[in-house]
C-alpha cells in the first residue's frame, strides 16, 4: 500500500509538472506571437513612417520648386526689362509679346493663329494668358499694330479676360477690333477703354514706360511701328510690326534710318517672315497694271479672293469696276463689314449705285459683274470655297469666269490653297495666281530688306519675332554671318521665354512661362483639349465600333445578342466574320465573370473597350474608338 502511495503521489507529481511545462510552452508560444506581431508592427510603423518621411521630402522638394518658379514667373528683378513673348514665336499667327518693368506691364498684340489640319473641328486658336493670372492690375495697355488678324483677331476674348485695360491703336485698327468685339459678344464694345493713336507724332507715358510710333510699310490702312523706352537705360525696344521696305520710286518710301538715334541700348524685334523670298518684291503699281488688264478683257463674271483687311485693295478694284462700267458685288461677312468701317471712315470714297446685292447678280450680264470676297485661304465656310463646293447660295462657277487668287499663301495653309485651286481650275478656265502672273503684293520684306533694316537702325540687341522657329533661326544666322552680329547679341526665343536686360547685362531665362495653345471651337475656349484633338483624330484615321450590350440584372447574362454599329471603321454586312467574334468575344466576356460578384458597368465597360480593341487590332491591324454602352433589364 505504501509503495501505491508513492507511486499515485509521484505521477500525480509529473502530471502537474507535465501541465506545468505546457503552459509555459503555450505562454512561451503566446509571447513569442506577441513579439512577432510586435515587430511586425514595429516594422509596418516604420515603413509607413519612412513612407510619410519619404512623401513630404518629395512634397516639400515640389512645394520649393513652385516657390522658385513663382518667384521666377511673378518676381521679376529690380529695374530690369523683361520680355516674354506668348505666342508668334513657333508659328506663323498667335502673335503677342508682354513687356514688364518693375510693376508695370505692356502688351503689344492679341492675335489669333489658323488651325492645321491636324487640328480637326477647331475654328482657332489664341495666346495662353496664364502667366498673366494675378498681374491684370499691372497692365497699363495693350497695343495693336495693325489690323490683321494674326494681331487682333484674339482682343475679344483676351481684353475681358484681363479686365479690359487700355486698348491702343490707330483710327481703323480700332474699329475693326470694336466690330469684332460687337459680334463675339452684342454690346460689349462700349466696355473697351481706348486711346486712339492719330498722329505718328503721339508720345503716351505707361506706368515707366513712354510708349512712341513710327510709320511702317504695309499691306493695311493705319500699321504702326512702337517704340518702348525704359528708364535708367535698361533698352529701348522698337517694334515694327509687319513691315516691308517700298522699293517702287512712285511709292510710299519709309526710311528707318531715324530709329538708329533712339537712346541706347537698343533692341529690335523684327518679324521674320521674308526670310524665305529672295526674289525682287512685285511692287503695287505692277500689281494692279495686271489686275486691270484681266477686268478690261475676261469674257465673263470676274470673282477676285483676297484678304478682307486689304482695304486699299478693294478700293483699287471699285475704281476699276467703275472705270469699266461693272458692278460690284462684295460677299463674305467680315468683307463686308470692313468695308462699311473703312467707307465710314472716309479710307473708301465709291459711287454707291455700283455697289450692287450678292443675290441681284442673276439680274446683270456676266461682263458687268465683279465679285470681291474672301476664302483665298482654302477656308471652308468662305466664299471662295462654298462656290467651289456648289453650296453658294447665288454664285455657280461657269467656264467663261475668271477668278483671281490676289493673297498670297499664309505658311501652313498651302495644301488646302491647293485643293481649292484644282478645284477651280475643273470648272473654270480663266484662272490667275502669283505663280503665274503678279496679282498680289505682298506686305512683308524679303531677305535684302531684312539686311537693310537692321543696317539703318543699328540695333544693339536683334530679337526675330513672328515666324515659324526655322526662319528666326535663319535671321540669326544672317545676322551673324553677314552683319557681323556677336552670339550674345542676338536671342531667339521660343512661346515663353522670358528675355531679361538689366544695366549692363541681357540673357534669356532658363524657364519659360506656360504658353500650351488655347483652342476655340464654336463657342468653347479651353487649353486642355488634347484628349478631344486625339479622340477627333482617332475617328478620322480608324474610325469606331460601338457595342450596345444588354445584360439581365438578376441572372447577370445577356438579354440578347450584342448590337454593333461601325462608323468609319468596316462596312460590317461585308464583314459578317468580324461581326460574330466580336459577339463572340463580348458573350466570353460576361459569362467568365465571377457568378459570385455581379458585374459593374465600369468593369464590363473596361474589360469589353480593352479586348476588343485588342482583337479588333490583331483582325484587321486597326485602332478604331471602341464605345462600350451596358444596358440592365
Amino acid at each position: 500500500k505504501s509503495m501505491q502511495k508513492k507511486i499515485f503521489k509521484s505521477h500525480k507529481i509529473q502530471s502537474r509538472q507535465n501541465r506545468k511545462s505546457r503552459n509555459i510552452s503555450k505562454q512561451n508560444k503566446a509571447e513569442k506571437n506577441i513579439s512577432i506581431k510586435q515587430r511586425l508592427n514595429r516594422r509596418s510603423y516604420e515603413e509607413r513612417q519612412k513612407s510619410k518621411n519619404k512623401i513630404s521630402v518629395q512634397e516639400n522638394q515640389k512645394n520649393r520648386k513652385d516657390k522658385s518658379k513663382k518667384a521666377i514667373y511673378s518676381k521679376i528683378s529690380k529695374d530690369k526689362l523683361r520680355i516674354i513673348p506668348l505666342g508668334g514665336c513657333e508659328e506663323v499667327g498667335r502673335n503677342m509679346t508682354v513687356f514688364e518693368y518693375n510693376d508695370d506691364i505692356v502688351i503689344i498684340d492679341m492675335g489669333i493663329q489658323f488651325p492645321e489640319e491636324d487640328q480637326p473641328g477647331i475654328d482657332y486658336i489664341i495666346p495662353n494668358i496664364s502667366y498673366l493670372k494675378g498681374k491684370e492690375k499691372n497692365i497699363r495697355g495693350v497695343i495693336f499694330t495693325h489690323a490683321h488678324l494674326d494681331h487682333i483677331g484674339a482682343a475679344p476674348l483676351l481684353l475681358e479676360k484681363l479686365g479690359n485695360p487700355l486698348l491702343i491703336s490707330g483710327q481703323l485698327t480700332l474699329h475693326l477690333i470694336k466690330a469684332r468685339q460687337e459680334d463675339y459678344k452684342k454690346g460689349t464694345s462700349k466696355n473697351l477703354r481706348t486711346k486712339l493713336i492719330k498722329s505718328y507724332n503721339d508720345t503716351l507715358k505707361l506706368g515707366q514706360f513712354r510708349v512712341k510710333f513710327f510709320p511702317v510699310s504695309h499691306s493695311v490702312i493705319d500699321s504702326m511701328g512702337i517704340i518702348l523706352e525704359t528708364p535708367k537705360g535698361r533698352g529701348t525696344v522698337i517694334h515694327p510690326g509687319d513691315w516691308k521696305i517700298e522699293h517702287d520710286p512712285q511709292g510710299k518710301k519709309i526710311d528707318y534710318k531715324q530709329l538708329s538715334k533712339l537712346p541706347r541700348p537698343k533692341i529690335l524685334m523684327l518679324e521674320s517672315l521674308g526670310i524665305n523670298y529672295n526674289r525682287l518684291p512685285v511692287s503695287e503699281r505692277e500689281m494692279y497694271k495686271n489686275i486691270e488688264e484681266i477686268i478690261k478683257n475676261a469674257p465673263g463674271r470676274v470673282i477676285i479672293g483676297t484678304f478682307s483687311s486689304n482695304i486699299e485693295r478693294v478700293k483699287v478694284i471699285l475704281e476699276m469696276a467703275e472705270k469699266y462700267k461693272r458692278k460690284v458685288a462684295v460677299d463674305g461677312f467680315s468683307m463686308r463689314t470692313n468695308i462699311e468701317i473703312a467707307k465710314k471712315l472716309g479710307y473708301i470714297k465709291f459711287n454707291m449705285k455700283n455697289l450692287i446685292d450678292i443675290s441681284k447678280i442673276s439680274n446683270l450680264p456676266d461682263e458687268k459683274i465683279i465679285v470681291i470676297g474672301t476664302g483665298a485661304q482654302g477656308e471652308e465656310r468662305a466664299v471662295l470655297s462654298r462656290i467651289v463646293n456648289g453650296t453658294h447660295r447665288f454664285i455657280k462657277l461657269k467656264k467663261q469666269d475668271t477668278v483671281i487668287f490676289s493673297s498670297s499663301i499664309i505658311p501652313g495653309n498651302e495644301r488646302s490653297v491647293q485643293k481649292l485651286k484644282d478645284a477651280i481650275y475643273r470648272q473654270c478656265d480663266n484662272v490667275y495666281h502669283s505663280e503665274i502672273l503678279n496679282v498680289h503684293s505682298s506686305g512683308h520684306a524679303t531677305v535684302e530688306d531684312i539686311k537693310e533694316i537692321i543696317r539703318q537702325i543699328k540695333p544693339d540687341y536683334l530679337i526675330p519675332v513672328y515666324a515659324n522657329h526655322y526662319m528666326l533661326k535663319e535671321v540669326a544666322k544672317l545676322a551673324k554671318s553677314e552683319l557681323k552680329y556677336k552670339d550674345e547679341n542676338v536671342f531667339v526665343p521660343d512661346n515663353g521665354s522670358i528675355i531679361e536686360f538689366g544695366k549692363h547685362s541681357a540673357k534669356m531665362l532658363n524657364k519659360k512661362v506656360a504658353t500650351e495653345p488655347v483652342m476655340v471651337d464654336g463657342l468653347g475656349i479651353s487649353d486642355l483639349q488634347n484628349v478631344v484633338l486625339r479622340d477627333r483624330q482617332i475617328l478620322a484615321e480608324e474610325g469606331m465600333v460601338v457595342i450596345i450590350t444588354t445584360l439581365k440584372v438578376k441572372q447577370g447574362k445577356l438579354a440578347q445578342n450584342p448590337d454593333i454599329i461601325s462608323r468609319g471603321f468596316v462596312y460590317l454586312k461585308e464583314n459578317q466574320e468580324l461581326l460574330n467574334g466580336i459577339r463572340k468575344k463580348v458573350r466570353k466576356i460576361v459569362e467568365q465573370r465571377d457568378v459570385k460578384t455581379p458585374p459593374t458597368d465600369e468593369y464590363l465597360k473596361n474589360k469589353i473597350r480593352n479586348d476588343i480593341g485588342q482583337y479588333l487590332f490583331s483582325k484587321t491591324g486597326k485602332r478604331p474608338m471602341v464605345l462600350p454602352v451596358v444596358i440592365k433589364v
